[in-house]
């Protein structure tokens, strides 16, 4: 007998938090199977990718991969985590703003620090994707896009490019 409407979100992503691994690890492989009934949980998945458990870590990006863009309300939350110094954070938090497209227009300045300064190279490229993603309302980041567009970085470079030109900036 399966709950047709699917997981507590509100209980399971307190269990996400639990001191207790078992209890995260239950709570974020619950969501992941949850499929797109666990949006509300986008939030607390990004920051369980940065658990010290690699279960719980697992279960979370397994999560994350499904789901489409995050509530309008936590765009402001997942904008601050794009620079997080664990990254794979910061690389969910960057993925689910650029699901996110034109609303999330208020984290381009957070996207385009990222695409020039994260330590991590898929950081750096998924930041440029999600400014694309972003389009015309991320034109704040054009000179960032023309750095990465012209650096040595082929993936960068290209995903760079991409994002002028969905933005409209021709080179």
């Amino acid at each position: 007998m399966g709950n047709e409407t699917g997981p507590d979100v509100p209980a399971v992503v307190r269990r996400l938090t639990s001191p207790d691994v078992a209890e995260r690890t239950e709570a974020a492989e619950l969501l992941a199977r949850a499929g797109a009934a666990a949006v509300a949980a986008a939030l607390p998945l990004v920051t369980a990718c940065g658990d010290e458990d690699e279960q719980v870590r697992e279960w979370a990006v397994a999560a994350l991969e499904d789901l489409g863009p995050p509530l309008a309300g936590s765009l402001a939350a997942l904008s601050g985590l794009v620079s997080a110094a664990n990254p794979l954070v910061a690389y969910w938090a960057t993925t689910l703003l650029g699901r996110s497209g034109q609303d999330a227009a208020s984290a381009t300045t957070a996207l385009a620090t990222a695409v020039q300064s994260a330590t991590d190279s898929a950081v750096r490229e998924r930041a440029a994707w999600a400014l694309g993603r972003i389009g015309p309302a991320a034109v704040a980041a054009r000179g960032s896009l023309e750095q990465a567009a012209a650096s040595g970085e082929q993936r960068l470079a290209r995903l760079a490019a991409e994002a002028l030109a969905a933005i409209g900036v021709s080179r």
